[in-house]
């Protein structure tokens, strides 16, 4: 089995959750093209697997149950997303998980329209239940839902999402799961529960396109494959993923143009510009409350 692709690595300073730190992690993915599994859901596979060619590394997208542990052992990071959930999807889903657990290669869940139906929510339990995962990458409403609160979700998306997230219950979900939170909406809201990072970067078409909260989360995953601390993983992931959406939606006429762009712009962007572009910093996590489960 090969080594993840962090071992050996030096960290990125002290600031690694600024965009200084993000961009210096972006050049790390572009130097060792760490190989991301996804066992993603049929409508954006080609999408994700399309972000991730364009961001630096390379994905494999095999969900056949008779070969996802060994896919899994192989690979730098897991990305598992439950857009159209069967059983026999998330049993390769539990399968891969537990041989990336072994293998000691990051975990990255989406828990996508998470409170929409009992089965689909029953099942993201299964996973948190049965292995360890570093990263929950979702909307207001799937946090919400993920944390055991009512939510408004339509189909699967939320259907409210106040700005900045709910630091106080994504903080609480952050230490009861022991992994990052990365709530997503207007304003990003990532924490650990002892960190927290709030991203304002990201353009409206992201909403008008399918696949984009999936294509954010494996690029979360790429970064994963990279950087052993997940809170600067999933900060430098989402924020390149986002600025590159800017880019393509400077040029972009709509929904579809803006699709193409925005794959030529995760390809084109650079270090430097995360550096000048991004803007935010580190902040210490509120005290978590109201988590139930």
């Amino acid at each position: 089995m090969m080594p993840p692709a962090h071992a050996g690595l030096e960290r990125v300073p002290a600031d690694a959750e600024s965009p200084a730190g993000a961009a210096a992690l972006l050049a790390r993915v572009r130097e060792r093209r760490p190989l991301v599994h996804c066992i993603t859901n049929t409508v954006t596979q080609n999408d994700v697997a399309n972000a991730l060619l364009a961001i630096g590394a390379a994905p494999v997208m095999a969900h056949a149950v008779e070969e996802v542990e060994a896919m899994a052992e192989q690979a730098d990071a897991l990305v598992l997303n439950l857009g159209t959930p069967s059983l026999a999807t998330v049993d390769a889903m539990m399968r891969a998980a537990r041989s990336a657990n072994g293998a000691g290669i990051p975990v990255i869940l989406d828990p996508v329209g998470a409170g929409a139906t009992p089965f689909r929510t029953a099942q993201i339990d299964r996973l948190l239940t049965a292995a360890r995962v570093a990263c929950v990458r979702g909307n207001a409403g799937e946090i919400a839902a993920v944390a055991g609160r009512p939510s408004e979700v339509r189909g699967v998306d939320a259907a409210a999402a106040p700005a900045g997230g709910a630091p106080d219950l994504a903080g609480g979900l952050a230490r009861r799961l022991r992994c990052v939170i990365a709530e997503t909406g207007p304003v990003d809201l990532i924490t650990d529960g002892t960190r927290a990072v709030r991203l304002a970067h990201g353009h409206p078409l992201l909403a008008r396109i399918t696949g984009g909260g999936c294509m954010a989360t494996a690029c979360i995953g790429a970064f994963a494959a990279v950087e052993p601390d997940t809170l600067r993983a999933a900060v430098a992931g989402l924020a390149c993923f986002e600025l590159a959406a800017e880019q393509a939606g400077e040029s972009a006429a709509g929904p579809g143009s803006f699709r193409v762009a925005l794959f030529d712009a995760l390809a084109a962007l650079d270090p430097a510009t995360v550096a000048a572009r991004g803007r935010w910093g580190l902040e210490p996590a509120p005290e978590p409350r109201g988590v139930t489960g």
